[in-house]
């Protein structure tokens, strides 16, 4: 009978998913498979999937949709709305880790609220997703298959604790789990800003932070690659999409500032890396969480 309900809602919701693209049921990927998570109509901003290959970076990191997966720092969801669905639909679990609310921003915490309005009001599909926050423990140690990080490594050293929430996802972790880290890259001459004040962060920077705090480095990647990007901006890496800004941060948008040429290059230059607990590793308690600023 449990058998039957779930076949019944993985149907309906591939019927939903061929609807919503245009296309007919024979043309739309298995229900319950990663493709058909990523096809679905209740994907957020897909026109971003060319610059973010969503489909390759996660199975580049290994996901399987009975993993247990910590997502951290989600913003408004854009991989929460692949990822809650697939492991919804597969027997998986996830966990959402956002900021810490003692110490969030006004725009922190309205992230976080929109996030938690589209994502706690459909558990048929998105499942039952586990919040969490920077303050504390991520997830139960070594509880974890499979943790990802998009695109917040600067979020993290900006705030002053990317060495703590990396050794707090490496406690999560199973021995033997994945870590994947996309990031806006860098060049890798010169030194590297400690707050990343214009969103990219060295390739060498990044493996260095994670190695330090027990990972094993296990690949790297350039499917999310953009050789256009200079990385020479006046609003950092936000000069760019798919946030184009054109005036400094807290300041009116500049209507005369011409953003055609940052359209041209399109969203940013990105490193996709793989990491993995070491199997003998023992887990331990997270570090206590430092004091709001």
């Amino acid at each position: 009978m449990l058998l039957n309900r779930r076949h019944a809602m993985l149907g309906a919701l591939s019927a939903v998913a061929a609807c919503g693209n245009g296309g007919s049921p024979a043309d739309t990927p298995p229900a319950g498979s990663l493709a058909w998570a990523i096809a679905g109509p209740w994907r957020i901003d897909p026109e971003r999937d060319p610059a973010r290959h969503p489909l390759q970076t996660l199975l580049f990191w290994g996901l399987e949709g009975d993993m247990t997966v910590l997502e951290v720092l989600p913003g408004l969801g854009w991989y929460t709305s692949i990822l809650a669905p697939y492991l919804a639909a597969n027997g998986g679990r996830l966990t959402a880790a956002g900021f810490d609310e003692r110490s969030a921003s006004l725009a922190q915490r309205e992230t976080m609220a929109l996030w938690e309005a589209r994502f706690s009001n459909n558990r048929v599909l998105y499942g039952e997703i586990a919040r969490t926050s920077l303050g504390g423990a991520l997830a139960p140690p070594n509880s974890i298959d499979f943790a990802l990080l998009a695109n917040n490594v600067h979020t993290l050293m900006a705030n002053g604790v990317a060495e703590r929430v990396f050794q707090d996802i490496l406690a999560a972790l199973k021995p033997g789990g994945a870590l994947g880290v996309e990031q806006h890259r860098a060049a890798s001459t010169g030194l590297q800003d400690p707050l990343a004040g214009d969103g990219y962060v060295q390739e060498a920077y990044v493996r260095a932070l994670a190695e330090e705090s027990g990972f094993e480095f296990v690949a790297a990647s350039d499917i999310n690659a953009n050789p256009r990007d200079t990385r020479d901006h006046p609003f950092g890496v936000w000069t760019l999409p798919p946030v184009l800004r054109t005036s400094p941060l807290g300041q009116p948008d500049d209507p005369t500032f011409n953003t055609a040429p940052y359209e041209a290059i399109g969203e940013s230059d990105r490193m996709t890396l793989k990491f993995r607990k070491p199997s003998g590793l023992t887990p331990t308690a997270p570090a206590a969480p430092e004091p709001p600023r």
